[in-house]
């Protein structure tokens, strides 16, 4: 039986020399990956009790909108800034040459609300840091953040340091 690490496909010198890209496109572009992937990240929420998935545009909405619907809650599509059609708040966060934003409707989540934020890597953690404050802002609770593929090497887990995460696939490099 194949390893959930099996499938993904580790790319170097991709975006640039020297970085090893970690595609996930293996993962779900084979059905028993998929499986596997939607599973281990079910596992890794556990028991938490959550009202909401939150998925990162876009490869958190592969991940986190099937857990929504298979666990029964709630889906918010935390988008990149201009493409949602409603109010929305919006939250800057850095890259490493610039900033970008991020958005979610202003209605996406009620006071109280608790949410599971699901993307498909964590590598600085600046993403999910700006999903955190988009919930909060509206007077969510972030319960717990899960990732298929976590860098360890670029410490976003230090950076959510408050927070529950949890990673399927841990790289220690960059």
């Amino acid at each position: 039986m194949k390893k959930l690490e099996d499938y993904v496909v580790s790319i170097p010198d991709f975006p640039k020399p020297g970085i090893i890209f970690r595609d996930v496109t293996g993962v779900v572009g084979d059905p028993e990956g998929f499986r596997l992937s939607i599973r281990t990240l079910e596992d890794l929420i556990g028991d938490t009790d959550y009202d909401l998935v939150a998925g990162l545009e876009a490869r958190g909405f592969l991940f986190g909108a099937p857990i929504a619907a298979d666990q029964g809650k709630g889906f918010v599509p935390v988008r990149k800034k201009g493409k949602l059609p409603r109010a929305t708040i919006r939250e800057s966060y850095a890259l490493e040459y610039g900033t970008a934003e991020i958005e979610i409707h202003k209605d996406a989540v009620k006071p109280g609300q608790r949410v599971v934020i699901v993307d498909d890597l964590i590598a600085t953690g600046g993403s999910a840091e700006a999903a955190i404050k988009l919930v909060e802002r509206l007077g969510g609770k972030v319960v717990k953040l899960v990732f298929l593929i976590e860098l360890a090497g670029l410490k976003g887990r230090e950076r959510l340091a408050d927070y529950d995460v949890e990673s399927a696939i841990v790289y220690g490099g960059k």
